[in-house]
């Protein structure tokens, strides 16, 4: 894998990472959302995560410069899907959500589970944020030893 490609890797990590954070912020800020457009509650999503170019046969032919795919090891976001979890039921019959029982549907949002994921989505960007960085000078570092050369 040269220079480039880690900066590839890194690069759709970061993407893949941020829309991770971004979807974990959309459910803590709809945690109790009792009422959305499609009707019942907000249902909480995921990012489903892939690597990208993985197979050995695509590597080889990505080294060859005769594939249009992303190198080993990128990162892919495949789909972003509804957690099935069936809502959290609450009694409270004054609510205008409320249904004949007087029961409304509540989000299964966990906020401590989603600031969890968030703070991971964080740090795994900051971490791939840091390899481009490194990857940056060490290209940086190559340009100056052929300027010398």
């Amino acid at each position: 894998m040269g220079l480039f490609d880690s900066l590839q890797v890194s690069g759709s990590a970061l993407a893949a990472e941020r829309l991770r954070a971004d979807i974990t912020a959309a459910n803590l800020a709809n945690a109790e959302t009792t009422r959305t457009d499609q009707g019942g509650p907000f249902v909480r999503k995921e990012v489903v995560f892939r690597s990208a170019g993985a197979s050995p046969f695509n590597a080889v032919f990505h080294r060859l410069g005769r594939s249009g795919e992303a190198p080993a090891g990128s990162v892919q976001v495949t789909e972003v899907v509804n957690d099935t979890t069936p809502p959290v039921m609450r009694f409270e019959p004054g609510n205008p959500d409320a249904n004949r029982d007087g029961y409304v549907a509540y989000p299964a949002i966990n906020p401590v589970a989603e600031m969890v994921d968030l703070m991971g989505a964080m740090r795994a960007y900051q971490l791939n944020a840091s390899a481009v960085s490194a990857s940056k000078q060490m290209i940086q570092q190559s340009i100056d030893i052929l300027k010398t050369s």
